[in-house]
């Protein structure tokens, strides 16, 4: 195959991503104007944004299972259908039942591209080459956000409704589809072991035990930033630069990140993960002004590594649960972040009565609103380093030393 339609494909998986990033952050950043346009509670804004994290683990596994059976031109194909059906809907929504149906799409769209866009890098380039462009596609998820976010806060300063803000992400869109179209994509290779092969691989210990992290490690980086929007409204700093300010951050840690992650180990990386996330956290449930920016350098820090490690570890340390092990993993993660959505939403309507009934009102009661919150998300990080703890010495008792 010759590197031209390569490429192009790989180009056109990036803008794939885009897509999917820019639907996380413009989203995240018009979410108090849905609230106020619809008159819809913070439980229901959870709800909404539960259907983008649920969407995208549902393709994102069956994309993963039927990958060598339909390839990746009709899984993407598929993707474009419901990004264009999501964001449509989501202009069109007239309300909550609307808008939980149109993220939803999106969700699924999203979950399509991750499942696609990875084997299809795979299969089009070998060795260092696919290494350092794997790289580079998962850099626009967060390098994307940075880019949406600061969009959406320039729209908003503008006053521009968040109708226009939710046309910006058809640009991307548009843009894929047409770098995919017509090109030839490289075929499909069977997966060496077998889908039986690969379950027997996850029934272990270990797999579940990383499972269950990945619930954890998923919620304590998507949780803050998916709601800064409002937890961050009134601390005195912008909350969708501070969303840039962390997802620019990660973009960046990720680029230069393997020879830090090598010299480490993921094991030791995770561990250090939660530590610095955990502070992060507790810095954005503490701080106000301009030491608010300093919480989301010291969060984004933390929060860099969990998920490309997390797929790490899965392909290194477990290679016999092959590429559906880590599509499992990946879903899990989403799925988890999905789940408590609406119990955030829950949390924050919680805390704003809580502060209300000791006189607070206006600003100053939703800072205490969104600071409570923060404080409860806390929780999250601390068993991690927990549970990172007990997974370093359970990788160090593996290993044998050398003599």
């Amino acid at each position: 195959m010759s590197n031209k339609p390569n490429i192009r494909l790989f180009y056109a998986s990036c803008f794939a991503l885009i897509t999917t990033a820019f639907s996380f952050s413009i989203r995240a950043g018009i979410l108090p104007e849905l609230g106020e346009t619809f008159g819809l509670t913070a439980k229901q804004l959870g709800f909404i944004n539960q259907m983008w994290f649920l969407g995208f683990p549902i393709s994102m596994v069956l994309g993963g299972i039927f990958y060598s059976t339909i390839g990746p031109k009709r899984i993407m194909t598929f993707a474009f259908i419901a990004h264009t059906i999501g964001i449509l809907l989501t202009l069109f929504s007239g309300g909550y039942v609307g808008l939980l149906i149109s993220t939803l799409f999106i969700g699924l769209g999203n979950g399509c591209t991750e499942a696609a866009c990875n084997p299809l890098i795979a299969s089009s380039y070998s060795g260092k080459q696919m290494n350092t462009l794997m790289n580079r596609f998962h850099m626009w998820f967060p390098g994307g956000i940075v880019v949406g976010s600061l969009v959406s806060f320039a729209m908003t300063k503008m006053e521009l409704g968040w109708e226009a803000q939710i046309w910006i992400i058809v640009i991307p869109t548009l843009i894929y589809a047409y770098l995919f179209y017509g090109q030839v994509f490289p075929e499909t290779k069977a997966e060496s072991a077998s889908i039986s092969a690969n379950l027997k691989a996850m029934a272990t210990p270990l797999f579940i035990f990383i499972s269950v992290c990945m619930t954890l490690t998923a919620i304590s980086e998507f949780g803050p930033q998916q709601w800064t929007g409002i937890i961050m409204a009134k601390s005195g700093a912008e909350p969708m630069v501070i969303l840039a300010l962390v997802t620019g951050l990660m973009a960046v840690g990720r680029y230069f990140g393997g020879e830090f992650v090598h010299k480490f180990d993921q094991t030791g990386v995770l561990l250090g993960s939660a530590i610095f996330t955990a502070l992060g956290i507790f810095l954005f449930s503490t701080q106000t002004g301009s030491m608010v920016y300093v919480a989301a350098i010291v969060f984004a820090i933390g929060v860099c590594y969990f998920w490309p490690n997390m797929i790490g570890f899965t392909a290194e340390k477990m290679p016999a649960t092959g590429a559906l092990g880590m599509s499992v993993v990946g879903a899990l993660g989403m799925f988890s972040t999905s789940i408590f959505q609406p119990i955030i939403g829950g949390w924050i309507d919680s805390a704003k009565v809580t502060a209300a009934a000791t006189g607070l009102t206006g600003d100053a009661l939703d800072l205490a609103a969104g600071q409570a919150t923060l404080k409860t998300m806390i929780t999250f990080p601390i068993i991690l380093i927990v549970l990172f703890t007990i997974l370093l010495f359970w990788m160090r008792s593996k290993v044998k030393p050398a003599h």
